[in-house]
């Protein structure tokens, strides 16, 4: 996402709420949980693996301020020019990429459809709950792309039109989440976990966090997995940046995640846990 605001140039905030909307927000999300539970139904392994060139959207969810270490050592930032017009959505493509992944077929074989078959082909994809699974016979077939990237390259309007509004990311279920504090111990738990859904290519979404700190709020989809006796380091799809992959690393020493500086976080330890799995998440 980053749901960034403009900063000042001393600014150390890469926030992406304003407070009050984040607690109005988080009570929102706790009402939700109590209220649904947290029961989930078991995610069937993938027959495929996630492939970043492939599965991903062409488009970025854009961010309000860029940030960058000045000459005397200091995180800045400086509000982009013209101010751009889609932002606030890492939740929302985050979550579309994968339920394109889960929910959908590319058949380049067929003719293209009018742009309200489309429209209903991408809303059909995007309402049916990232917490589940389709079979292969079920999922819906999107013609005339071979992909999901060639398919948001031509179809970029419609897509951000239909995949859902910024408020989704705002009210994301697992909010609440975040306001408690991440034991190292939990930390390895969901590592371990996270890495266990990629070898049966389940591409997790991860929520980011540094709460109370608001450098970090942000939602990234997880594809690949490489483990060493120092890390596990995990391909990441950042919707911010759609050019090329990132990474996000567990540290065994230290238990901990560490997520590299770019444009909108200046690196360093996050909170992570998974998103859009559970009920209350």
């Amino acid at each position: 996402m980053n749901f960034l605001q403009t900063a000042t140039p001393s600014s150390l905030r890469t926030a992406h709420f304003d407070l009050r909307q984040i607690i109005a927000g988080l009570a929102m999300c706790l009402c939700f949980a109590f209220l649904m539970g947290c029961a989930s139904a078991p995610r069937m392994a993938g027959s495929r693996s996630f492939r970043f060139e492939t599965d991903t959207f062409a488009y970025a969810n854009e961010v309000d301020v860029d940030y960058a270490y000045d000459a005397q050592g200091r995180w800045v930032g400086h509000a982009r020019q013209p101010k751009p017009d889609y932002t606030r959505h890492c939740f929302v493509v985050a979550r579309s990429a994968g339920q394109f992944f889960q929910h959908a077929r590319f058949d380049a074989a067929r003719p293209k459809a009018t742009d309200a078959g489309y429209r209903r082909l991408v809303r059909k994809v995007v309402s049916t709950s990232p917490r589940r699974d389709l079979a292969e016979s079920a999922k819906v077939i999107i013609p005339g792309y071979a992909n999901l990237r060639e398919f948001s390259r031509e179809q970029e309007r419609l897509l951000k039109e239909e995949c859902g509004s910024f408020w989704q990311s705002y009210f994301q279920r697992g909010h609440w989440r975040m306001v408690f504090p991440f034991s190292r111990g939990s930390q390895a738990k969901m590592a371990a976990r996270l890495a266990m859904d990629l070898r049966k290519n389940r591409p997790p979404i991860v929520h980011l966090v540094c709460f109370p700190s608001l450098r970090i709020n942000h939602a990234v989809l997880l594809y690949e997995v490489q483990e060493t006796p120092e890390e596990i380091r995990f391909a990441t799809y950042d919707p911010n940046a759609p050019q090329q992959p990132t990474w996000l690393a567990f540290r065994r020493a230290g238990r901990t995640f560490d997520f590299p500086v770019n444009t909108y976080f200046p690196g360093g330890r996050v909170a992570a846990y998974e998103v859009y799995r559970r009920g209350c998440y």
